[in-house]
C-alpha cells in the first residue's frame, strides 16, 4: 500500500530492501562458492574470524532459509574443499578451517541453536530499519531530504551484515562471561569443599587421638589422686603425733 502523495510506505521499503539484500547474499555465496582451496581457507582464518565465524550462516555462506538437504550438500562441498588431506602443503590451516565448517554444521543441526542464529540475523535487520526509520524522522523534523545512505542496497546489506556481526560478538563475549563465572563458582566451591573435608578429617583425627589416649590420661589421673591421697594422710598423721617430752635435767 502507497503512503500519501502515491510514495511507498516506509515498511514496503524495508521489505524491499530486505530482500534486495538477501539477493545481493545470494549472488556473493554464489561467488564464493568457487573460491579455491586456499581461498576459502583463507577466509576462514582471516583476521576477526574468531568473530566472524560465529554467524554459522556465513561460515558455510548459506542463505539463512536454505533446507536441510542444501545444508548438508554445501557442508559436504565445503569440508571437501578446505579437508587437510585436499591441503596437504598447509595441513595446520586446513585443520583449523575444516573445524569451523565442521562446527557451523552441527550447529545447525540442532534446532535451537539454529533459532537462535536466526533470531540474531533477523535482529540485526530490524536494528537497521529501526536505525534508518530513525534517521528519516529526524531529517523529516529538520525539513531535509528524506535521503539516507541506508536505501543504496548495498549500503543497507553491509548495515545489516556489521549490525549482525555485532550482536553475534556481544552474545559471545556475555556467554564467555557466564563461563568465566561458572567456572570460578565451581572452583570456590571445590576449594570450600576441600575445606570442608580437611576439617573433618582433623576433627575425626583429633577425636581418635583423643579416645586413644583417654585410658592413660584416666590412669595418670588416678595416679595421682593417689599420691596426693597418701601424701594428704602422711602430713595428716605427723599433725596427730604428740609432741616430744623434754626432759628436764637434773641439777
Amino acid at each position: 500500500m502507497a503512503a500519501a502523495g502515491g510514495e511507498p510506505s516506509s515498511h514496503n521499503m524495508s521489505d524491499e530492501l530486505f530482500q534486495t539484500f538477501i539477493s545481493e547474499v545470494k549472488q556473493i555465496e554464489k561467488r564464493d562458492s568457487v573460491l579455491t582451496s586456499k581461498q576459502q581457507i583463507d577466509r576462514l582464518l582471516r583476521p576477526g574470524a574468531s568473530y566472524f565465524n560465529l554467524n554459522p550462516f556465513e561460515v558455510l555462506q548459506i542463505d539463512p532459509e536454505a533446507t536441510d538437504d542444501e545444508l548438508k550438500k554445501r557442508f559436504r562441498a565445503l569440508s571437501i574443499l578446505v579437508h587437510p588431506d585436499k591441503n596437504q602443503d598447509d595441513p595446520d590451516r586446513a585443520q583449523k578451517a575444516f573445524e569451523a565448517v565442521d562446527k557451523a554444521y552441527k550447529l545447525l543441526l540442532d534446532p535451537d541453536q539454529k533459532k537462535r542464529a536466526l533470531d540474531v540475523i533477523h535482529a540485526g535487520k530490524e536494528y537497521v530499519e529501526h536505525m534508518v526509520k530513525e534517521k528519516k524522522k529526524q531529517l523529516k523534523k529538520d525539513g531535509k531530504l528524506l535521503d539516507v545512505e541506508e536505501d543504496d542496497p548495498e549500503m543497507f546489506r553491509q548495515a545489516v551484515y556489521k549490525q549482525t556481526m555485532k550482536l553475534f560478538a556481544e552474545l559471545e563475549i556475555k556467554r564467555k562471561e557466564r563461563e568465566a563465572k561458572d567456572m570460578h563458582e565451581r572452583k570456590r566451591a571445590r576449594e570450600e569443599e576441600i575445606e570442608a573435608a580437611e576439617k573433618a578429617k582433623r576433627e575425626r583425627e583429633w577425636q581418635k587421638n583423643f579416645e586413644e589416649t583417654r585410658d592413660g590420661r584416666v590412669d595418670s589421673w588416678r595416679t595421682f589422686q593417689a599420691k596426693g591421697k597418701k601424701s594428704k594422710e602422711k602430713k595428716n598423721r605427723s599433725f596427730l603425733k604428740p609432741p616430744k617430752v623434754k626432759m628436764e635435767q637434773r641439777e
